[in-house]
This record gives structure tokens, sequence and C-alpha cells, in this order.
């Protein structure tokens, strides 16, 4: 009786320790490799899987996420000559778990590594320049490299980056000056174009304000020619009316006409500027005589003889002599 309940339980014992070797629940994010007498068979994924005890084992844990290595800083030889230090950053991911467990010995090292040369490879093939400028395109193609060299081992390169990119500080002095020097260049270019800017509207004001001038002068002169042409003109007629009136027997438009100018004369005599004194004795009789002329004109002109109807006035001829005339500064 006691024998049999001994083998009971070491059966049971079995059970379980044959139930737990056998059931073996893998995680999210992981593919356990499976080995049979320590060759790979198949792998397990995520979830509840079953193997045989005793006769299978798990080989290796792989993690099928992202992964993240920092690639240390190395000192890289550029193309002209400049040493410059370089550290970076790469990610991947393992899309076979048998071959990233059994084509290489340690993954991790294995892709730091490689990362490392391929940057002093594609690095070193450029100039400082380039190297400064061209971050993307140095990214791209180690991208390129990297993930054609690490197919084999069953990854997926994503992304290569480099952080940072230090040249020596008598290089970075160098570069401060040349680029403080070019932006002085550029600040007097810039001030130079100003100022010739400046000039030519300058010089363009000025054209304009002599064309403007010159234009006020023209028109202004054009004005005062068809001024003196009217004036002219009127005179002309004037005159004419005067001989027309002389020729018809009418010796009192001639009066009317030389008293005009006699006392236009006047007037210009004694608005003179550099005149002081003037002296002018002058005959009453002239005076009388050239005024009853200007007054038998009108008459004639507008009343036809006055309001009477009888003949006109005789009127008393005087000689129109003119009076000399003295001036004293």
């Amino acid at each position: 009786m006691l024998g049999g309940t001994t083998l009971v339980f070491a059966g049971l014992f079995l059970a379980i320790v044959f139930l737990l070797k056998a059931i073996k629940v893998v995680p999210q994010g992981y593919i356990y490799t499976v080995e049979r007498f320590g060759r790979y068979t198949h792998s397990l994924t995520p979830g509840l899987g079953i193997i045989t005890p005793f006769v299978d084992r798990i080989g290796a844990k792989v993690s099928v996420m992202e992964t993240v290595l920092d690639v240390p800083s190395q000192e890289v030889i550029t193309r002209d000559n400049a040493m410059v230090t370089v550290d970076g950053v790469i990610f991947y991911q393992v899309l076979d778990a048998a071959k990233a467990t059994y084509e290489v010995g340690n993954l991790q090292l294995a892709v730091l590594n490689l990362v490392m040369t391929n940057v002093r490879t594609v690095m070193g093939s450029m100039d400082l320049d380039e190297l400064l400028s061209q971050r993307d395109s140095i990214n791209a193609r180690l991208l390129n490299v990297v993930d054609e060299a690490t197919h084999p081992w069953g990854l997926k390169v994503t992304r290569i980056e480099i952080k940072d990119i230090a040249p020596p500080k008598d290089i970075v002095d160098s570069m401060a000056r040349q680029m403080k020097a070019e932006r002085e260049k550029r600040a007097n270019i810039l001030e130079a174009e100003g100022f010739r800017q400046s000039a030519i509207l300058a010089a363009e004001g000025k054209k304009q304000a002599a064309i403007l001038e010159a234009e006020g002068r023209r028109e202004a002169a054009y004005r005062d020619a068809e001024a003196r042409e009217r004036q002219a003109e009127a005179e002309a007629k004037a005159t004419q009316v005067v001989s027309d009136a002389i020729a018809g027997g009418n010796v009192q438009a001639l009066n009317y006409f030389v008293a005009t100018k006699y006392v236009e004369a006047l007037q210009a005599v004694a608005s003179a500027p550099n005149q002081k004194l003037v002296l002018m004795p002058l005959e009453a009789s002239s005076v009388i005589g050239a005024l009853g002329g200007i007054s038998e004109i009108a008459r004639e002109a507008f009343g036809g003889g006055g309001s009477g109807g009888g003949a006109p006035a005789p009127v008393r001829r005087t000689s129109a002599t003119v009076p000399p005339v003295s001036r004293g500064e």
C-alpha cells in the first residue's frame, strides 16, 4: 500500500516537471530559438509554446524590438588632412532570430565595429567643408552600406545619425575668422550698394527736377510770348482804328491817341525807382485840349451828340506842344 502511494506521488511529480519543461511562455517583443541536442530546430513566437522536455531546450532569447546603440567617439582624418572627432547613433531591428543568433557571435559588437569602420571610410573620403555641410548625405551613405552588410545577420538597420562632428580648436578659430570676414565682406557690399542706389536716386531726382524746371520755363516763355503777341495785336488794332479815324477826317481820334501815350509816359517817369525829384512844367492849355479831345470822342461814341440834339460845341484847338522834362538825381 505504501509502495503504491509512493509511485503515485512520483508519477505526479514527474508529470508536473514534464509540463514545466514542455510549456514555455514567450513575452511580446521576443523570439526564442529551440535547439534539439544542440541543433537549431525552430523558433517560438510570443505566446504559449510547447517543446519536448529533456530533448529540446531554449537556445537564445532574441529581442525583435528596435534597438538603439551609441557609436563611441573616434577620430577621423578627412581628405584634406583635417582631423575631426565624430560620434553617432544607430537604430536596428532583428528580423530573423535564427540568423541573428547563429550567423554572428556578438551581434552588438559586430554592428558597432561595422558602423565605426564605415564612418571612417565614408567621412575620410570627404573634405572638411563637405563633412560639415552634408550630414544628410553622410547618414544616407552609411545607412546603405551598413544595412547591406548586416543583411546576412537577419538585421534591418533603420537609421544611422551622426550626432557630433568636432574639428580641432585651431580649425574652429580659422573657420570663425573666415565667417567673420565673409560677413564683413557682405556687409561692405551691401553698404556700397546702398550708397550707389542712393546716389542714383539722388541723380534721378535732380534730373527730374531739372526737366520739370525747364518745362516750367518753357511754358512760362510760351505764355509770355503769347501775352506779348496779344498785346501787340491789341496795339496794332488800336493803331489801325486810329489810322482809320484819321483817314476819315476825325482829328479827335489823333488827339485821344496822343493824350493816352502822353499820360502813359508821365506815369512811367513818375514810377521810375531811380528818381528822387521830378520837375515838369506843364502847360494847362495842352492838357485841357487833350482832355477835351477825349471827351469829344466819348460823346460821339456814346451820346450821339448830347441830350439837347443840338450841334456839338466847338472844341478849342491849342498847340499840343510837349513841355520839356528836367530830371534831377
